[in-house]
């Protein structure tokens, strides 16, 4: 295993100090029906716990905050009601018809791939408010701007994550729970099987698959030599790599269009959980431009102690606020949490961690690469497609949690079974399987109420009301005609 850090586990990444015991960096959130990443804890004797979210939620919209409970932030207008159900509905309906292994397949793949989210939400929302908060809620899955992302990818994405519910919810859902001990020791436990067989800080530089086996030779001029590499990095990074032969056609345009994402992750440390004592859970939703901030969870450990809330800075925001020094970020973070909860206390925090994952080298940015529009029905079938004896994994080649790190290993273990496969150690119908459901956490559906299945558009609505007084003003003419007999009478 070639490791170009001087550390495994990617874009995991838990740091150990006195000040948070430890704190992960990078991914960190795992949940039901990510089957594969809760088997490799069980392996390890890794336990979880669950993310808190006992007390109410805080939605903060046009200056005030808003405490509730479940997945989404209540809405009162009628209105705005209407139009956000009809969003949401419309995306899982959309994501429907999308095929997880080959989204280029779907039966309006090119039109949806030359739409950008932005367009789709231009297309169908109505109202101010639901329109902000589509943007907030791409930003938060994906680290991108609805403008950047073909609206084919992102109704793909949410799909292959069970829908707008589970990729959004705490319980139930992507963020319900956390490793106790930080996410990196996933990796760290395989590193330890493997031994002197993992070298860290070898960059690989060149790959040449012109002789009988595949010679790889990393920066500092170390030699390897294989039947088979899986290359398991973000797509655009095989752009460090010089490949002899070179690349196919679309297998070399595909890593020159796949940007990654844009977050920084914050941990902000109190002396004490103030916020739970005001009756919140450390849930906050934020819609204000101003706000560094759009998403929040609470980071206090399991045993309540080291009290802290995560946030993160996402995409334009990233990119606008990554010039300032991380006080002057840390003041603007303590500013709006003291806003949102109302509280003098949030100004003052006792520890501050943060990791900007846009200036990692061997990452180029977090959660995960996106596409934008035009990309996926062009070049995404060769996303997975080995070239001669290299083959792909990485979280982005995943058809389940693509993104998270359950995708990272569904990955991972399906190019070793392809290289099993030719190998000829299996049969071909064994690439691909499936992973039984983790009993230690179960799978709750989400139940949708009679009016969230059938409550109109604002447009249906619109169509309706014009059509009904259409109808009742062409009938009250007729009866106003026939009575003063301008109508002839049979």
């Amino acid at each position: 295993v070639l490791e170009a850090r001087d550390r495994v586990g990617g874009r995991t990444f838990t740091v150990q100090n006195k000040e948070t015991k430890w704190v992960d960096l990078g991914g960190a959130y795992i949940g039901p029906t990510q089957n594969r990443i809760f088997r490799l804890a069980n392996e390890y004797g890794i336990q979880t716990y669950k993310v808190n979210e006992k007390e109410n939620l805080l939605h903060y919209v046009n200056g005030k905050s808003y405490p509730f409970r479940g997945s989404y932030p209540p809405m009162w207008n009628p209105f705005v009601i209407m139009d956000f159900n009809n969003l949401f509905r419309t995306m899982d309906k959309m994501g429907e018809e999308i095929p997880r292994e080959a989204p280029w397949k779907a039966p309006c793949a090119e039109e949806w791939d030359k739409m950008s989210m932005q367009q789709l939400f231009d297309k169908i929302c109505w109202t101010s408010a639901v329109r902000r908060f589509a943007t907030l809620f791409v930003n938060v899955n994906v680290t991108s701007e609805p403008h950047e992302v073909s609206a084919l990818w992102f109704l793909w994405y949410v799909k292959q994550c069970g829908g707008t519910m589970r990729i959004f919810s705490t319980s139930n859902g992507g963020q319900e729970r956390k490793f106790v001990g930080g996410s990196s020791q996933i990796s760290e436990c395989m590193a330890r099987e493997l031994g002197d067989r993992v070298k860290l800080q070898s960059p690989v530089y060149s790959i040449d698959q012109m002789g009988d086996m595949v010679v790889v030779e990393t920066l500092d001029k170390q030699t390897y030599k294989a039947k088979y590499v899986i290359v398991a990095t973000p797509p655009g990074l095989n752009l460090k790599m010089h490949f002899n032969p070179e690349l196919p056609p679309l297998r070399n345009q595909l890593i020159h269009r796949v940007p990654m994402g844009s977050v920084i992750k914050c941990m902000v440390y109190y002396k004490e959980n103030f916020w739970r004592k005001q009756g919140y859970c450390g849930s906050m939703v934020i819609e204000e431009e101003g706000s560094p901030i759009g998403l929040t969870l609470d980071d206090t450990k399991p045993d309540e102690s080291v009290p802290a809330i995560m946030g993160f800075i996402l995409a334009r925001k990233c990119r606008k606020l990554s010039g300032l020094t991380k006080e002057e970020r840390l003041k603007r973070i303590c500013e709006i949490y003291s806003k949102v909860l109302n509280s003098e206390e949030a100004l003052h925090p006792v520890h501050y961690e943060e990791k900007n994952w846009c200036e990692e080298e061997y990452s180029g940015g977090c959660y995960t690469a996106y596409f934008p529009p035009g990309i996926l029905t062009q070049f995404g079938k060769v996303l997975r497609e080995p070239v001669g004896r290299l083959y792909f994994a990485g979280t982005e080649t995943a058809t389940e949690w693509s993104g998270y790190m359950e995708g990272a290993v569904q990955a991972g273990e399906r190019a070793a079974r392809e290289v099993l496969c030719a190998m000829g150690k299996i049969h071909q119908t064994q690439i691909w399987q499936t992973e039984p459901e983790c009993v230690e956490v179960p799978v709750f559906p989400f139940h949708t109420t009679f009016w969230e299945r059938n409550l109109p558009s604002v447009g249906g609505l619109l169509r309706f009301v014009c059509v009904s007084t259409f109808l009742s003003v062409v009938t009250t003419s007729g009866l106003i005609a026939y009575k003063k007999g301008l109508l002839p009478r049979s």
